[in-house]
């Protein structure tokens, strides 16, 4: 028997202990029936503030992936989804491929990553050349533009935040949002993307489709989209990107 309240599906979402946008956006996205349940990746290094100090939080983080699988695995998710996403380009697509296939190993569910999201979404939008957004240091940036190529993609701009610590992400507001989009806009491309699942995004997503004229798909929305079309649930979402309304 389904549960009561998520008889739709349940999202089981680990997260950085330092984000506070993931479970916004999700719950915001998520259709009745749909329930998200969170888990937290403990995080005892914030420090962004460089290339040496970025890859430190992501080995530090690493070490305890696994942990927080197994705490929202007790609620029995019909689909675990990576509310990160930095983590998930390392290693272009080989090394994003070792990633998910070691965490379907560990919780035995469908899993929803921010890279391979991010691909599926791209598909579905028609997207080859790509205008890039991150709140990210140059190490991490190269990543994504590895991720994103070793996929086909073309990325002809990217514009990285550099933001000091995990906790600053959050505090990037839309106007910042925005001009960072219009940093990385180039008439080249077929669609802006953002990464960066603490970067809230979300709230700028119809403002950056009518100032650009292309689609505009954050990491959150990509997650979300891919989560449920991965339980079956295919009905549009109106007033927030094209990604969203596509059926």
């Amino acid at each position: 028997m389904p549960d009561v309240v998520g008889f739709r599906a349940k999202l089981g979402v680990v997260i950085p202990a330092t984000n506070t946008v993931v479970e916004h956006d999700f719950n915001k996205l998520s259709p009745p029936g749909v329930t998200v349940h969170t888990a937290r990746i403990e995080t005892p290094v914030t420090s962004l503030d460089s290339d040496a100090a970025f890859l430190h939080f992501l080995a530090a983080m690493r070490q305890n992936i696994y942990g927080a699988v197994d705490r929202v695995m007790s609620c029995e998710p019909d689909i675990l989804v990576m509310g990160m996403s930095s983590e998930t380009f390392l290693g272009g697509a080989e090394g994003s491929h070792a990633f998910e296939r070691g965490l379907a190993e560990r919780a035995r569910v469908p899993i929803v990553s921010g890279a391979g999201a991010l691909n599926s979404a791209l598909h579905a939008v028609g997207a080859r050349r790509l205008s890039i957004l991150t709140p990210y240091q140059p190490a991490i940036d190269k990543e994504v533009i590895r991720f994103l190529t070793d996929c086909g993609y073309e990325v002809v701009r990217l514009t990285g935040l550099q933001c000091p610590s995990a906790t600053a992400i959050a505090r990037v507001t839309r106007d910042q949002v925005m001009a960072g989009l219009a940093a990385s806009f180039d008439t080249r491309c077929d669609a802006l993307v953002q990464v960066g699942t603490n970067l809230a995004a979300l709230d700028a997503t119809a403002l950056a489709e009518a100032t650009f004229e292309r689609p505009f798909v954050p990491i959150n929305v990509a997650l979300m989209w891919q989560a449920l079309r991965t339980a079956g649930i295919t009905e549009p979402v109106r007033g927030l990107g094209q990604l969203l309304s596509l059926t």
